[in-house]
């Protein structure tokens, strides 16, 4: 088992940490005060982002980790965790959204028809256009085998009925990967078909948005009613949707690990400097067993969760099942920096907890990490189910 970086995966993350400090982070800087005024949301703040990101893209950095043969880098699994894991050491939001995330290009690509992929993956790849991945019903969260949108067959197409919610990225996409029942006895045993609906399409609405503790990427419900399709936007086979979305899920289980792994280091790395130049009681705070034992602690678990997801990204080198590996690292990680976060504050004490030093908004933001691309209790689940119980 080696966990060694290639003499190219170091160069890439080399160059991707030079772009990120020479056009991302300064940029950053300078609208610090607007992040901080609301929180990320406004159009002036999603425009440059997204300039950002279309810059990332245009660097070869933005879709690296799609195969080849879909126009993208084809970057190794190992190097795709170490990206992440450079985007989130350095704190910066703007940082991450630089590599593919919810609204972006995945591996679901491979499953879209000749059609498809004409019209929607190169603009895709170049960050021109976003999407996003449309499963979460309000009565099919973690049991998303219960969801009710249907989709029935009607000539040589599909009509779509049902509402999805909590959609990351819905009320920007310009196409949406939603999934449907469309074999209600088979349900997730062949029942389930994903699509592609694109903006503009008639019954397909954006409905009431769902704000949450973390900006950013805001959520909202999206609306299907009597939406028709052809047959050239399912994804993949028909009634294969629901194992496509277990794919997906498997994949954004092991990017957040990475990218939590990254913001660990960064939060560590902040409340070292901090502790080693805060004088109370005539010495360091870092001096104190107190503070001390507290960043022992966070340095140890960091250094588990990278172990953890780099286990499982070279698991998916080597081609093994990745259930169990990516359910332990998303788990872990996910923990760990909400952990370190919550750590970080305390050690800041009151600047802490001020919206000027950005720890609180990386807190609520790891929060939601818990929650998203199955919760801490569905991944006990599967390792649980992993071990045959």
């Amino acid at each position: 088992m080696d966990f060694s970086f290639s003499p190219e995966e170091k160069a890439l993350a080399d160059s991707f940490r030079d772009f990120l400090k020479r056009e991302v982070l300064p940029k950053e800087g300078e609208l610090k005060q607007r992040f901080a005024e609301t929180d990320g949301e406004s159009e002036e703040l999603r425009s440059e982002v997204l300039a950002m990101r279309r810059r990332s893209a245009e660097l070869g950095f933005y879709a690296v980790d799609i195969p080849t043969d879909l126009g993208g880098g084809g970057l190794s699994y190992v190097g795709q965790a170490l990206l992440r894991e450079v985007a989130g050491s350095t704190g910066s939001f703007t940082a991450v959204a630089c590599l593919s995330g919810p609204e972006g290009p995945t591996a679901l690509l491979k499953g879209f028809t000749p059609a498809l992929r004409e019209r929607l993956v190169p603009p895709f790849l170049r960050a021109e256009i976003s999407g996003c991945f449309a499963l979460t019903e309000p009565d099919a969260g973690s049991d998303n085998q219960s969801m009710r949108t249907r989709a029935d067959r009607d000539g040589d197409g599909w009509i779509i009925n049902g509402t999805k919610h909590f959609i990351t990225n819905g009320q920007h996409a310009d196409f949406v990967q939603v999934y449907a029942i469309t074999d209600a006895g088979k349900k997730a045993a062949g029942g389930v078909t994903a699509f592609v609906v694109e903006k503009g399409t008639e019954g397909f609405t954006v409905g009431k948005s769902q704000p949450v503790i973390y900006s950013g990427e805001g959520p909202c419900e999206l609306v299907f009613d009597n939406v028709r399709v052809p047959e050239e936007n399912v994804i993949g086979d028909v009634g294969m949707g629901f194992y496509n979305a277990m794919s997906f899920l498997t994949g954004g289980r092991a990017n957040i690990a990475a990218m939590c792994v990254g913001f660990g280091d960064y939060l560590l790395r902040t409340s070292v400097e901090y502790a080693s130049n805060r004088v109370q009681f005539n010495k360091p705070i870092g001096k104190m067993q107190g503070i001390s034992f507290q960043l022992a602690d966070m340095s140890l678990e960091v250094e588990m969760a990278r172990l953890l997801t780099y286990k499982m990204a070279w698991l998916a080198d080597q081609g093994e099942p990745l259930v169990q590996a990516a359910a332990y690292s998303k788990l872990f990680a996910t923990e760990m920096v909400g952990r370190a976060a919550d750590t970080a504050i305390q050690v800041h004490g009151g600047i802490g907890l001020t919206r000027e030093l950005g720890l609180e908004r990386i807190y609520r933001f790891m929060r939601v990490m818990r929650i998203v691309e199955g919760t801490s209790e569905i991944q006990r689940y599967l390792i649980g189910k992993s071990l045959g119980l």
